[in-house]
């Protein structure tokens, strides 16, 4: 199979001039813009203006007189095919429609609006056990508020904040920042779009026959509402939605890599949430979660009730590994759930409209790559050239630790 990226044809070197009003940022907006593409960049060109309320008042292939030329702003690739050209030589604005592909945007996506040196020094608002009677290890829900900060420390969907514990290493130095992916929507558990929410698991491996535990991971399981700590960032674009209200959204995780995925459904699902952003989604979703007993399900009240509210749009796959068995008889992990659903994932993936996600310990990325080369074959597929397509289009989203 394919991926299709949305390049057009090679053969035409032709540069095309689009007349725009409405669209950019700042007095760009308010302007009226002239853009010169080259005849494959054109259609995607034309779609972004609109996604993006801008209004097109000239398509031509000659060079527009009177005013400077714009270069094309960096967007990403969404259609297959490239415009519909009309006899006078002028490209139509209104061409043959071709499939829309979820394209994930990148902009106005803030990045580092604090950093290690200056960090902001949040509050912390609450921190709950996420885990039920008889769970494995310690996992917390920390939400922090963000209010007074200049500038205001916001973040979309997909990103992550850095954490600086308090203390010093064994060579007296401060310890360094770790990243942990947000759990929270833009607006915040609470909705008033000042705080930020992590799951954090603490970190615990035996060494030289002591355990030891994870300095930062400890320092956050272990605070209290009305703590002071020092946060960075945000971080990250890898893991954005895409913009697209009818995109399909896979979604893999396990343990505390349901952060983003968390993010993801409240957007989706949550009505608060759709009240507020404005965008309704209307695709499909389906979250594989992997744990090692039902205790350790993380969110699953809040999955559960969207699968029901939801049936037609969300899909809810567990693997729980110590209570479950896979075909074979052994542990049901999540790359056992891919193969048993190997053949519709990949006519998911076939969807130009399908992004996949992955999150959680990087050892789980040989097992969904075996599983998926497996499921590749078995339509004739070679999963090798097939995912670096799929990374390419911007459609494979992978945040391992």
């Amino acid at each position: 199979m394919r991926v299709s990226r949305g390049k057009g044809s090679g053969s035409d070197d032709r540069l095309f001039t689009v007349v725009v009003e409405g669209f950019g940022v700042g007095q760009q907006r308010r302007a009226e813009r002239r853009i010169t593409v080259p005849f494959q960049q054109l259609q995607t060109l034309i779609q972004s203006i609109a996604r993006n309320g801008g209004r097109i008042l000239v398509v031509s292939a000659d060079a527009v007189p009177d005013g400077p030329i714009s270069q094309a702003p960096a967007i990403p690739s969404a259609v297959a095919e490239g415009p519909a050209e009309t006899a006078a030589g002028q490209v139509s604005t209104n061409p043959t429609p071709t499939p829309k592909t979820a394209t994930v945007s990148h902009a106005a996506v803030p990045v580092n609006l604090y950093k290690p040196k200056d960090p902001f020094i949040g509050t912390v608002v609450d921190n709950y056990s996420l885990l039920a009677e008889g769970a494995i290890g310690r996992v917390n829900h920390i939400t922090f508020d963000l209010a007074g900060g200049n500038p205001q420390l916001h973040y979309v969907e997909g990103q992550s904040i850095g954490i600086i514990p308090d203390g010093a290493d064994a060579a007296g130095k401060p310890h360094k920042l770790r990243l942990y992916s947000i759990a929270s929507t833009r607006h915040g558990d609470n909705m008033a779009g000042s705080t930020v929410s992590l799951c954090v698991r603490q970190l615990e491996y035996e060494k030289d026959g002591q355990t030891i535990y994870g300095v930062c991971s400890s320092f956050l399981c272990d605070i209290k509402p009305g703590d002071k700590v020092k946060i960075t960032g945000p971080v990250g674009k890898e893991m954005l939605l895409p913009e697209d209200e009818e995109a399909n959204v896979i979604m893999l995780a396990t343990g505390t890599g349901i952060a983003p995925m968390r993010t993801y459904l409240r957007r989706m699902f949550e009505p608060s949430e759709r009240d507020k952003n404005g965008w309704h989604f209307r695709g499909k979703a389906w979250l594989f979660m992997g744990a090692p007993k039902t205790a350790n399900l993380l969110y699953d009240d809040d999955f559960n009730h969207y699968q029901s509210q939801y049936p037609d749009n969300f899909r809810y796959t567990k693997a729980i590994s110590r209570e479950q068995q896979n075909s074979k008889g052994g542990r049901m992990y999540i790359q056992d759930r891919v193969l048993e659903h190997a053949e519709e994932i990949f006519s998911w993936i076939e969807n130009p409209q399908t992004h996949v996600y992955m999150c959680g310990l990087r050892g789980m990325e040989p097992g969904i790559d075996e599983a998926m080369t497996a499921a590749a074959a078995a339509k004739g597929l070679d999963w090798s050239e097939l995912r670096p397509q799929l990374k390419k289009a911007e459609r494979w989203h992978v945040e391992t630790y």
